[in-house]
């Protein structure tokens, strides 16, 4: 009977993660508004019926999107500077590898930052409250965790400009860059150019203010 239980949780996991990529993929291409819930459960091959069991509406179907893509790509990103390498990075180093990764967003994860464009302006149209918003804001959190040791570092080993305030410091350089990288990423800026380049100068600039030379 456990084994039976087990084997049903594998393949309702699996399913789920299925309409979950299918729903990623449509949000990111077409924008939230755009997609049903119906139109994801044709386009995954799940039962609409098993789509409302696993997400009791479309809202909530978004948050959980967002949430497993930030962790998703958080963690593989992380996995590229093991600890023991972050350990002998003096706090300057390692904000400079923390800023380059909005570049590689760029390159790499438009596909996120597509559908982190129209989740900000979903989740504020449908008002999603506090304990909707629970799985996402933990990932954030997480994130402002993560920078306040970087940032006690730079405290502690003089590299970081201890003028401007903490939580200046990430409010700036994570809306900074990650609505540049964004806009870059869906078209808001219609010209041709060297879009990588921009983005480089924008981040270097931020350092210039963060670091202490």
């Amino acid at each position: 009977m456990s084994r039976n239980r087990d084997l049903d949780e594998s393949i309702k996991a699996e399913r789920k993660l299925i309409a979950m990529n299918s729903a990623f993929r449509l949000f990111s291409e077409k924008g939230i508004d755009r997609v049903t819930m119906p139109e994801i459960a044709a386009d995954s091959g799940v039962a609409r019926q098993s789509l409302f069991r696993y997400f009791s509406n479309k809202t909530e179907l978004v948050i959980a999107i967002g949430a497993w893509k930030w962790k998703e790509y958080i963690s593989a990103n992380n996995a590229k500077l093991p600890k023991e390498e972050i350990d002998k990075m003096t706090a300057a180093e390692y904000l400079r590898w923390y800023m380059d990764s909005f570049l590689d967003l760029y390159r790499e994860h438009r596909d996120i930052l597509r559908f982190n464009y129209y989740f900000n302006s979903f989740v504020q149209g449908e008002r999603a409250t506090e304990e909707q918003m629970k799985p996402y804001t933990e990932v954030v959190e997480q994130l402002i965790a993560d920078f306040h040791v970087l940032y006690e570092k730079g405290m502690r080993d003089g590299t970081i400009n201890g003028d401007i305030p903490e939580e200046v410091m990430i409010s700036s350089s994570f809306h900074i860059m990650l609505a540049a990288v964004t806009r870059y990423s869906i078209g808001l800026l219609y010209r041709d150019g060297n879009n990588e380049r921009e983005l480089t100068l924008l981040k270097n600039a931020l350092l210039q203010q963060f670091i202490k030379e």
